[in-house]
């Protein structure tokens, strides 16, 4: 059963690579015009979503800036006419000791992590409040609901993500607009790869081919995740079909089984 939404429009956050291109080709294979907020420059996403053949545009946004986000609305508003899907995607990941965290670091794993999702919800929510539909999709995380060594700024973040879901889906349940989180488990894109090699101080394959096996011995599912493995979900939390789905954590995490 086919789970489109034609002639909707979705403003996809971070969705130049990884996870954030998988949902943004993901969308519009759905039939949904699709707009990419990202720094960094998005056109492999945008051929991929042209063989879809829906519209499609990239703007370069900080989404940590409150301006660059409020433009970013303005823009999407002028060329789309309106934004029905928000998927907050955009974030960052590494693995620290507590004791190396400055409060440096703590505050830009916020900033991305956190307070874009609450600068992007301002400025999209009002118009899917007028319109009286609306889904917004949050990329939180698995370990925000397990804990794990060497990631409290990181997990901090994405545990305010999940209490922001949550707030906002109370909130705006009654205006027809649905807020839910997605949490992957340990997925293979280059933010993961290129966090692994920092960690070690080296580029070691072998050693992160076995740390990847290690991860996924504690998944019921005994491989690696992948952006396409997020995708499913966040079709479906997308579509009419959840419409009675709010404040919800997805964990997509080939049934990790935390020891």
């Amino acid at each position: 059963m086919s789970t489109g939404l034609p002639k909707r429009v979705a403003v996809v956050t971070g969705g130049s690579a990884g996870i954030g291109q998988a949902c943004a080709q993901r969308l519009a294979q759905d039939g949904i015009d699709v707009v990419i907020a990202d720094l960094r420059p998005a056109e492999q996403t945008l051929r991929l979503i042209a063989e879809a053949g829906v519209r499609a545009r990239a703007v370069a946004c900080d989404v940590t800036q409150a301006e660059q986000v409020e433009q970013l609305a303005a823009e999407v508003e002028a060329d789309f006419g309106r934004c029905d899907i928000l998927v907050n995607n955009a974030g960052r990941y590494s693995m620290l000791p507590f004791e190396q965290i400055t409060l440096e670091t703590w505050r830009s794993y916020m900033a991305l992590n956190l307070d874009a999702v609450f600068l992007l919800c301002k400025a999209f929510l009002p118009g899917m409040k007028r319109r009286g539909w609306g889904r917004i999709i949050n990329m939180a995380s698995n370990s925000a609901l397990l804990g794990a060594p060497r990631m409290a700024h990181y997990i901090a973040s994405k545990g305010g993500v999940i209490g922001l879901t949550r707030a906002l889906a109370a909130e705006f349940g009654e205006s027809g607009i649905t807020v839910n989180a997605l949490a992957p488990g340990p997925t293979l894109t280059e933010t993961v790869v290129e966090s692994f090699y920092a960690s070690v101080g080296s580029r070691d394959e072998a050693a992160f081919k076995s740390f990847l096996n290690l991860l996924s011995q504690n998944q019921a599912i005994k491989r690696t995740g992948t952006p396409g493995d997020v995708v499913g979900a966040l079709a479906f939390v997308a579509s009419d079909a959840a419409a009675f789905m709010t404040g919800q954590t997805l964990v997509v995490d080939g049934g990790w089984a935390h020891t």
